[in-house]
């Protein structure tokens, strides 16, 4: 079996490198740089179409982008996985784009380069079969959970979407205020406070390119910040009266 990945920023040469340790891998970058990555051989944009799975590890924005571009080209009966952090818009779009005899299932792999940097083991990893046999079902969930032993999570795109909306996606706006501070390592810093420069170190190594995505196409994220906004409000709110006595 010949696993393509389209994509190698940081999260795809990291899921290439993964992939690497137990299947014959196939890359392709948009863009083109010296890349070294131990098991992954760098192909064109035509080779990888021919690959028996493409995983997508590109920026959710760019999803549609790359699925009309591969769609003429991709082989008969391939599995495409996208990797994407939100999951009711890749979802949709694969089966929008992607020939009916081409099939989908979409991931998402909640770790990367940082969070996985000492191994994976035990890290979840989101499953949701869109239009695939069980066969192939059946051995990609055996390959997450025992070859990599990924504590692999079925449930739907939008299972995903609204959960993530209030866990991933309100860790990536937190991070991102925080990174605004410019905060910085002190003597007297308490266990909770080095736990807030973790999530800035979690969050703002990542793209700024993968925030805006989050917070812009997962459905629910909308109701996160009117939530957060709310509950600012209510704290400051009971400062004031607090100051004031009343």
């Amino acid at each position: 079996m010949k696993i393509g990945i389209y994509g190698l920023g940081r999260f795809g040469s990291f899921w290439a490198s993964l992939m690497a340790k137990r299947f014959d891998v196939i890359a392709y970058n948009r863009t083109k740089r010296e890349f070294d990555l131990k098991g992954v051989t760098l192909c064109s944009f035509e080779e990888l179409c021919q690959a028996d799975v493409i995983f997508l590890c590109v920026a959710i924005s760019s999803v549609r982008g790359v699925l009309e571009k591969m769609a003429p080209l991709i082989k008969n009966g391939a599995l495409v996985m996208d990797t994407c952090s939100v999951k009711v818009m890749p979802a949709r779009q694969m089966m929008e784009i992607l020939p009916p005899d081409v099939q989908c299932i979409a991931t998402h792999p909640m770790f990367g380069p940082d969070s996985g940097r000492n191994g994976v083991r035990s890290l979840p990893l989101v499953f949701s079969p869109l239009r695939c046999d069980e066969k192939r079902i059946a051995f990609w969930l055996k390959c997450f959970r025992e070859s990599f032993e990924l504590d692999v999570i079925e449930m739907t795109p939008e299972e995903h979407d609204r959960e993530a909306a209030f866990t991933q996606g309100i860790t990536h706006f937190i991070g991102r205020v925080l990174g605004e501070l410019d905060l910085s390592h002190s003597t007297i810093g308490t266990t909770g406070y080095r736990s807030l420069l973790e999530i800035i170190e979690q969050t703002c190594n990542d793209p700024m390119q993968l925030f805006y995505d989050l917070q812009r196409f997962n459905p629910y994220t909308h109701d996160m910040h009117l939530k957060l906004n709310e509950s600012l409000n209510d704290v400051l709110a009971k400062l004031d009266q607090a100051e004031t006595g009343e």
